[in-house]
């Protein structure tokens, strides 16, 4: 028997579509209702500020702080993030280029983005996906920063459906990505 997406079809059930169709208007209707906090011109301010501290700057800025704070574990900080990176980017590319997931402004009416993507497809948010793994990082070396870490890659990432520019699935996506990502670069360098 091939796996042809035909016989893949065939092969669902009614109860799985509706649970995948469940899933898919959570995700839109989520979106929906984030979307509209973008007549809130503060609420927008203040989430533009939040998406682009996981633009990458921070990052480098968070390394310079390890080493002149502790240079002791610097090394190892820095070779398990850089080869946690080395992962999760060629990752991010291949999974935006095989899904090709529409942005969420360009697929649903009366929808609007309050900043301009820098690629066309939505999913994985590779912010996400870089706050994740970075947050996942200095969770692991210092344990102390775990919530704050945490609390601001979940902040970047509902930042990205705000601004319009992804579903909450692309951000599920993107945490999975960026967590995963340091977890295989941890056991490949330590």
């Amino acid at each position: 028997m091939t796996h042809s997406p035909i016989n893949l079809l065939r092969s669902v059930t009614t109860r799985e579509l509706d649970v995948i169709s469940g899933l898919i208007n959570l995700d839109v209707s989520t979106y929906l209702w984030l979307n509209k906090l973008q007549h809130n011109h503060p609420l927008i301010k203040a989430n533009r500020l939040i998406s682009h501290s996981g633009d990458g700057y921070l990052y480098v800025a968070i390394g310079l702080l390890v080493y002149l704070g502790t240079p002791v574990s610097y090394l190892e900080f820095i070779k398990v993030g850089l080869t946690a990176f080395v992962i999760e980017l060629p990752c991010f590319i291949l999974l935006k280029s095989l899904i090709k997931r529409d942005r969420p402004f360009v697929q649903l009416q009366n929808c609007q983005s309050a900043i301009k993507p820098s690629d066309k497809f939505s999913m994985p948010s590779g912010h996400t996906a870089a706050a994740f793994l970075m947050a996942s990082l200095i969770a692991y070396f210092y344990v102390e920063f775990a919530s704050i870490a945490y609390l601001w890659a979940v902040m970047i990432g509902m930042s990205r459906v705000v601004l319009g520019v992804h579903y909450p699935s692309d951000i599920l996506a993107g945490a999975l990505l960026g967590s995963s990502s340091f977890l295989i670069a941890l056991i490949l360098i330590l």
